[in-house]
């Protein structure tokens, strides 16, 4: 049985009261002021009070005016209120027109507008007392309850702001509206929800400093990356913390806009829009192919996964030799997919050929992505037989079998540390990319490329959750050089320019991504510091390490016999292939093969040197 709802009809019997008073006085004010001559008797109009009424309520109803919570009106709540009463206008004019023969007379007429302008009157101030009253309150006790709320200063006047400004009030944030900032000249000292709007960005320092402003709220989900950039770095000029509302595809779902508030991202603060790619090509490439991504667990890995899977496969088969990380993402691509995706998850080491060729004969791919690589520098540099095994040795296995079951394409994940290489993992990156150009020189039925890219935010190693962890803690936060630089991109960047290459692919190139320009590590560590609402070297000490082993203060992309030639998409360049000695090639890894076997590092190191010419070891002791 359904329940009674008293508040629906406690409402109603009010609106009945209200059109009913209206009536009466709308007689009284016409007997005043004469307006038929004669006084008007209250009973010739019993009939049409009924009706009117009637008319009216039903109308509301049926514009589902009572199903309204009035706390929480917005305009539209008011707008269908008044289409209500028009419309229970309308029907009693119909209802008297058919009884009196199509016709009424100028006393009806009188009374039918002066009962509708004062019931539509009172009906709709009521509901806005009521809102605005229990506004009121909620204001007051929030405020009685809540004196250690952060003074906020908006940034946008906005229906984001609008929304914002109404949880704060509403809901037990730790938040308290004070100001809003908009460039728009015509919202200037307009006021939202009660809150002014006080200036521009360009004022926004000053607004901090003049309210002892403690958080300012970016409230723009459809602002450009390049705006979004210009607006943080004035904000970074204060000593507030910084938060961000979601994008605008974000903004509309029944979730709390606070509860969405977010730090600045890393991201943002590059101040780039993320690259996008036409993915008509990668959709044909993949649709229907049988994908196989070695280090599938990893942070380059897991990515690839979940960007194939959305283009219908025929078959995922993820290797990694780290069952902890391939587990995740196989739980997660199935929670996704389900029985849509055809998954295997195989733990397997690059290093064991014998294991790698039974995966290659049992799912014979067509599109092979190698991402399993050891990447972290300095632990390379005090296990560089442990590099060269798994780096060098692994890509090679993976490579050989490449060609020998006649995948379609080969596609290494490469780094911008094989350009000129001062470290031990750099050096075996650039020897893996020397093998897959080998294999494209004599391959007859794969084609043969490495992606070449910077800094990856967010991947495993990455030194922003390194600083946010040292922020947590109360730093201090950790950074090798005062002038080192790299460049930086995101993970779905990087792998987008994975598969966008892997269309482009002929054989033996090195793809190589427009990055922009590159970013100072210091930098990112004080705005990230700034952004937390603390001070660098104040609240958090920024100490300078030292360059560790093999670390170069600048990254480069290309290698100076490469050159560049351009591709169909103008973030993607190509370097030229370099001739390999194939010979020269295999006699060397098959002989810093044993010297790994041996865990011999130094001359591990000297043998990495006789095949990288480039290799320009820096120890940085």
């Amino acid at each position: 049985m359904k329940k009674i709802n008293f508040r629906r009809i406690a409402l109603a019997a009010l609106d009945v009261i209200m059109i009913v008073l209206s009536c009466f006085m709308a007689i009284l004010l016409i007997n005043e002021l004469g307006i038929r001559g004669n006084v008007v008797l209250l009973g010739e109009y019993y009939e049409r009070i009924a009706i009117y009424t009637a008319a009216t309520i039903v109308s509301l109803v049926f514009c589902r005016v009572y199903r309204n919570i009035w706390k929480y009106a917005q305009i539209k709540d008011f707008v269908k209120c008044f289409l209500g009463m028009v419309m229970g206008l309308v029907i009693t004019v119909a209802i008297l027109m058919i009884k009196n023969g199509s016709r009424l007379d100028i006393y009806t007429k009188n009374f039918l507008i002066i009962s509708f302008l004062i019931a539509t009157f009172g009906i709709i101030s009521l509901r806005t007392c009521y809102s605005w009253l229990y506004g009121f309150y909620v204001r007051q006790a929030k405020g009685a309850k809540c004196g250690d709320k952060k003074r906020t200063l908006i940034v946008g006047a906005g229906l984001a702001a609008q929304r914002t400004i109404g949880e704060m009030y509403e809901s037990e944030c730790e938040y308290e509206p004070v100001c809003i900032v908009d460039d728009d000249p015509s919202k200037l000292h307009g006021i939202i929800r009660n809150v002014q709007v006080c200036g521009n960005t360009y004022d926004i320092p000053d607004l901090c400093s003049d309210k002892n402003i403690e958080v300012i709220m970016l409230a723009m989900p459809s602002c450009k990356a390049e705006e979004r950039k210009r607006i943080i770095d004035i904000s970074l000029k204060t000593e507030c913390e910084i938060k961000t509302l979601p994008y605008i595809h974000e903004v509309f779902n029944m979730e709390s806009l606070i509860r969405q508030a977010k730090s600045i991202n890393l991201d943002e603060l590059l101040g780039r829009d993320a690259i996008r790619f036409d993915n008509t090509e990668v959709k044909t490439l993949i649709d229907g192919s049988t994908c196989m991504v070695t280090g599938g667990g990893g942070s380059i890995g897991s990515e690839l996964c979940r960007q194939i899977a959305k283009y219908n496969p025929k078959r995922l088969v993820i290797v990694d030799i780290y069952e902890n990380n391939a587990y995740d993402i196989q739980q997660e691509l199935v929670r996704s997919y389900g029985d849509k995706l055809n998954l295997n998850v195989e733990i397997a080491s690059v290093r064991d050929y014998d294991k790698l060729e039974t995966l290659f004969e049992k799912y014979k791919p067509t599109l092979v992505f190698h991402a399993a690589a050891h990447k972290h520098v300095p632990l390379m540099e005090t296990n560089p037989e442990e590099a060269v095994k798994n780096n060098i040795l692994g890509t090679y296995n993976t490579a050989v079998l490449a060609d020998k079951y006649n995948v379609e394409r080969f596609v290494l994940i490469s780094t911008d540390k094989a350009v000129n290489p001062t470290n031990v993992m750099g050096a075996t990156k650039r020897c893996c990319e020397m093998i897959v150009q080998n294999m494209a020189q004599k391959s007859k039925s794969t084609k043969f490329v490495a992606v070449r890219f910077g800094n990856v935010l967010g991947s495993n190693g990455s030194v922003i959750p390194l600083f946010e962890k040292q922020i947590a803690k109360g730093g201090p936060v950790t950074v090798t050089h005062p002038e080192i630089v790299r460049y930086f991109m995101t993970i779905p960047e990087a792998v987008s320019l994975i598969l966008q290459s892997a269309t482009f692919a002929k054989g033996g190139e090195i793809f190589v991504l427009d990055m922009g320009e590159p970013v100072k590590i210091l930098t990112l560590a004080e705005n990230l510091i700034k952004i937390h609402g603390k001070k660098p070297n104040v609240d958090i000490k920024i100490e300078f390490t030292g360059l560790r082993p093999g670390e170069k203060l600048y990254e480069e992309l290309l290698m100076d016999e490469e050159g560049l030639r351009k591709t169909e998409n103008k973030k993607i360049f190509i370097g030229k292939q370099i001739e390999v000695n194939e010979q020269l090639l295999l006699s060397e890894i098959h002989k810093i093969k044993e010297t790994a076997m041996r865990n011999d590092k130094e001359t591990v190191i000297s043998e990495l040197a006789e095949i990288v010419p480039t290799f320009n070891h820096k120890t940085n002791c």
